[in-house]
């Protein structure tokens, strides 16, 4: 079945969307969200630095290599979490990624999508009024035909300040999206089966920071590993 789909359904690749606040909020403001909200990088992982943030914090979107410790983890934490059956929120919208490449857009996509009411009329409000009741799989069907979102993600792709690399290229960083619901912290990574559920959550920037101090521990020797905030300002 595997293959036959392989054969009839040709790989959807996208450039990889630079995690780039500037270029993020040119995306979303352009296309309906609350100007008050943006992305801004998050200067690193310690309390301190952390506290340096604008309150208050909708999402976290994090970027880490893509390894075979990590790989080992995911399948070990899928397999467990498959049979430990969690509670996730009905209130969390999840995407999967199906097109390669893609997973700026996705996480940006979680972002939003779990702070909807930042959202006004244009693409991305269209995206989640259109996909609320669907199923994981017609989400991602979904994205792989808008054309709307594969123009503006190419274009933004190409804004980056570093070159964008080949269409064809393997891209060994990933970006996941951390989002708070019903007082629990979600991870939303568009590779994996489903949400994860980290449990009860007083701080959304606490408790992402503890997660992603748990993803450089597993590769010490990686240094690729660096984060963005969806925030609001005070303008």
């Amino acid at each position: 079945m595997d293959d036959q789909d392989s054969q009839t359904k040709p790989e959807l690749r996208w450039l990889p969307l630079e995690g780039n606040p500037e270029v993020w909020n040119k995306i979303v403001h352009s296309h309906g969200v609350d100007k008050t909200w943006s992305y801004c990088d998050v200067y690193g992982f310690d309390p301190e630095l952390l506290a340096m943030l604008p309150k208050p914090v909708g999402a976290i979107i994090f970027l880490f290599p893509l390894t075979e410790n990590y790989e080992n983890f995911k399948e070990e934490e899928e397999a467990h979490l498959t049979k430990l059956e969690q509670n996730v929120s009905p209130k969390i919208m999840f995407f999967k990624q199906t097109i390669a490449n893609a997973c700026g857009m996705i996480a940006l996509l979680h972002s939003l999508a779990n702070n909807e009411g930042i959202v006004g009329p244009g693409l991305f409000r269209d995206i989640i009024e259109e996909s609320r009741d669907m199923s994981f799989d017609e989400r991602a069907e979904l994205l792989e035909n808008n054309r709307e979102l594969a123009t503006i993600h190419e274009r933004c792709a190409l804004e980056g300040q570093t070159q964008a690399p080949g269409l064809n290229e393997d891209v060994d960083l990933h970006f996941i999206t951390f989002v708070e619901a019903d007082n629990h912290l979600y991870e939303l990574d568009g590779r994996k089966l489903f949400p994860i559920n980290h449990g009860k959550c007083t701080d959304l920037v606490e408790g992402a920071a503890k997660i992603m101090r748990q993803y450089m521990a597993r590769d010490p020797d990686q240094t690729n590993f660096s984060a963005i905030a969806l925030t609001k300002s005070d303008q």
